[in-house]
């Protein structure tokens, strides 16, 4: 069981782990063994979470949402398999907290008067600043 917060956990069945041959750092050992881990969860069928925090958790995986609506992320940073695996439970862990954090409403609001009265000033001024820029007669 992967404990997210107090009141979130998910389950073993949830998530799945595949391992991997990694690249990077390792020697000839990146041959041999499979520390680089693929994790794999199942975020369209978990009971753990709610609609709107599947949908923000979508919106903020992006392109490591499939397509049958699990969550896959990658980890090969370190030779260890056992650092691998804990990294990307952590990173899992961290994108859901963020999908926990409902975002706040924006309340919209008009210029104030003043606002609108610099803004006009200031165009007028550039105004001026460009139609000064004409051609220079050679005559005068």
């Amino acid at each position: 069981m992967l404990r997210i917060t107090d009141d979130i956990a998910l389950q073993d069945w949830e998530v799945t782990e595949n391992f991997v041959r990694a690249s990077g750092p390792g020697g000839q050992n990146v041959n041999k063994v499979a520390t680089a881990v693929e994790l794999r969860f199942e975020a369209e069928t978990s009971p753990s979470l709610t609609g709107p925090v599947k949908t923000r958790l979508r919106r903020l995986a992006g392109r490591r949402w499939t397509n049958e609506g699990a969550l896959i992320l990658q980890c090969d940073e370190t030779r260890s398999q056992a650092r691998n695996r804990d990294i990307a439970r952590e990173r899992l862990a961290e994108l859901i907290r963020k999908a926990l954090v409902a975002p706040k409403r924006r309340i919209a609001t008009r210029p104030t008067l003043g606002s609108k009265k610099r803004r006009l000033k200031a165009k007028k001024v550039r105004g001026e600043v460009k139609s000064l820029r004409g051609k220079v007669d050679p005559n005068s």
